[in-house]
């Protein structure tokens, strides 16, 4: 075993076969030990990844927050024993941790690359999304924070198949990202066999191109075409570059070269141990590559005091449009606020935004999976993006969203036209899964104002939020029921109304309709507590409980969204630990598959109007 404690040369071709070498020794080691892992997935781009840390990845690893580092994202994040021996080889991960932690329970080193490790900027392993979220992180690069670092990708071929990744090169060919390089390791295997091309570059390479990419096709082992390739790279010309590097699945032992059987499986030892001797043996070089560029100081502009607008009771506004003019007043106070939508700003709000703020808004068109990848590489940047789209078409980029909360990051997402009262469009439009969706979010934040005041407050609270945060606005025009200096904190809730014999729970649009049964209750000596949860994550459960006891358990909650995971099932599972003696709840939901329609027969329809809300009264009373 040879030990080196100072910087390795990185100038000739000897020292770059050693790295590569000790790349692939340490990814064989490393599955090995822990049993399980792709090491065949991490020989086959070891070469690029030993050229790319030693000659063109400018990154100071002593100080991974340095604003002028390039960005290293393993999109192909399976090949983690290739990233963990990249952070080995940059003197980051010690010998003990890579060979006794890797994919071990409480270690850092998990089975796919997290940011628990503070050289790793987005979480990968889901295919398809490390692309994406650079596209996200070279936004940031050319057009906000106007700096030189360069965004390197590495792909798998067999993630080529995921219409994300093509999401992602028509967005960065359209704002002309050339900080930004893809280098796809085709290995011709995927997991169960062949991809879907193989080894056809020239198939490849015609896909890229029609998405306005540059290529560039490379003998993936031939150390010297890999640097020249990765040179080229650098002077992008106004596209983004493709490096598409033919390379051998298991390179470097000949025994499971290209092979389809090994996929995901650790060497056992008895062909571990003399692979690795071959390889050269154990080594512990470190290899310093070029650091990032010297910046110049430049002051940084400061959030101001946020205006909100101001709202007089009565006065009807969608939630909407409410979205719209708090997000523009969020931004003129906060430089760091940035907005993209889905092609749909002129009906999500987000239009007032791109009229005052053009600089800070990307249109990502109909492309929701790199609408919320973009958002989670701005977020990686230290911007607060705000992404909005109609609420039903975020299911398309749920995986993005579950992915950004291992990611860590901070992403504000508003879906508008929610529920069956957005009408005749029908029920294609009508999201009645994305409370339940956003609610499953790990820590995530989920609220559903019911009139332009708490909109414009709750926005304004999801820009100072870490996390996902989720806003679910409204097709139609409401009255603004409270006064502009309310305040409306995230796991609060507001009573509408007190009374004695029923609770009913509502937000958003069926506040609207509790509002108005509780008012035709009152007319048959029934009083009622109205109780707006525009907060559906975290919920307010004390205050709904105290509410409940008050009136002796009955309770009615009313929500336009499907019975499962929204409101409903908030409340319940709040109420569960309250001990409520006879408990007794009427569920108003959206059951069924709805058509089209005016909003008030649809509504009507659902049984989640004042006429459902009043029967339901009624039959807990008795």
């Amino acid at each position: 075993m040879s030990t080196t404690t100072t910087p390795v040369p990185t100038t000739d071709t000897t020292a770059l076969q050693d790295l590569a070498a000790q790349l692939r020794v340490d990814s064989i080691r490393a599955s090995t030990s822990a049993g399980s892992g792709h090491p065949t997935s991490s020989l086959s781009a070891a070469d690029l990844l030993a050229v790319l840390m030693s000659r063109h990845l400018r990154y100071d690893w002593e100080e991974p927050d340095n604003p002028a580092n390039d960005h290293l994202i393993f999109s192909k994040g399976h090949a983690s024993p290739l990233i963990y021996s990249v952070f080995k080889a940059a003197g980051q991960v010690g010998e003990e941790e890579l060979m006794t932690g890797y994919r071990r329970f409480g270690s850092r080193l998990q089975g796919h690359p997290t940011p628990a490790l503070p050289w790793v900027d987005v979480a990968t392993g889901s295919l398809g999304q490390g692309l994406p979220d650079g596209v996200g992180i070279a936004l940031a690069g050319k057009y906000l924070d106007k700096l030189p670092y360069r965004i390197w990708v590495l792909c798998g071929d067999s993630e080529l198949a995921e219409g994300s990744i093509w999401e992602a090169v028509d967005k960065a060919s359209h704002y002309q990202l050339d900080n930004l390089v893809a280098i796809v390791d085709v290995n011709r295997l995927g997991q169960r066999g062949p991809t879907e091309l193989g080894w056809d570059l020239d198939a490849y390479a015609r896909r890229f191109e029609a998405f306005g990419a540059r290529v560039i096709t490379v003998d993936g082992h031939d150390l010297a075409q890999i640097d020249a390739a990765m040179a080229d790279a650098e002077n992008g010309e106004g596209r983004p570059t493709v490096i598409l590097a033919r390379t051998v699945k298991g390179k470097g032992v000949p025994q499971i070269e290209d092979s389809p059987d090994w996929h995901g499986k650790p060497l056992p030892e008895e062909i571990a141990g003399p692979a690795v001797e071959a390889l050269g043996g154990v080594r512990n070089d470190v290899v310093s590559g070029p650091g990032p560029r010297e910046l110049p100081a430049t002051p940084q502009q400061k959030a101001t005091a946020v205006e909100l607008p101001r709202y007089e009771i009565g006065q009807e506004m969608a939630t909407r449009k409410a979205y719209g003019a708090a997000l523009t007043a969020v931004g003129r106070a906060d430089p760091k606020v940035v907005a993209l939508d889905a092609e749909v700003s002129n009906s999500t709000g987000t239009g007032d935004f791109v009229k005052a703020l053009p600089e800070r808004y990307f249109e990502m068109y109909i492309a929701e999976q790199q609408l919320i990848g973009a958002a989670t590489g701005l977020s990686v940047r230290g911007y607060k993006p705000f992404a909005s789209t109609f609420a039903a078409f975020l299911t398309r980029a749920f995986d993005f969203i579950r992915m950004g909360a291992i990611s860590r990051a901070d992403l504000r997402i508003a879906g508008s036209h929610a529920g069956v009262e957005i009408g005749a469009d029908g029920p294609s439009q009508m999201a009645l899964e994305d409370l339940a969706m956003m609610r499953a979010v790990e820590g995530s934040t989920v609220l559903y104002p019911s009139d332009a005041t708490s909109t414009a407050d709750l926005v304004a609270r999801m820009a100072a939020t870490d996390g996902i945060s989720y806003l679910r606005t409204t097709r139609g025009g409401y009255p603004v029921l409270y006064g502009s200096d309310e305040s409306f904190p995230i796991g609060g809730s507001k009573v509408l109304r007190s009374g004695d014999r029923v609770t009913i729970v509502g937000a958003g649009v069926t506040v609207h309709q509790a509002l108005a049964a509780a008012e035709r209750l009152a007319g048959q000596g029934i009083e009622a507590t109205v109780i707006d949860a525009y907060s559906v994550k975290p919920l307010d459960a004390a205050t709904i409980a105290g509410a409940v006891r008050a009136t002796g358990g009955r309770l009615v909650v009313a929500e336009d969204h499907h019975a499962q995971g929204g409101l409903g099932e908030a409340v319940l599972s709040g109420l569960a630990g309250a001990g409520i003696a006879g408990l007794d709840v009427a569920h108003l939901a959206v059951r069924g598959i709805p058509g089209s329609g005016t909003g008030a027969e649809l509504l009507h329809w659902a049984g989640i109007d004042a006429d459902g809300i009043v029967a339901a009264a009624r039959r807990l009373i008795g």
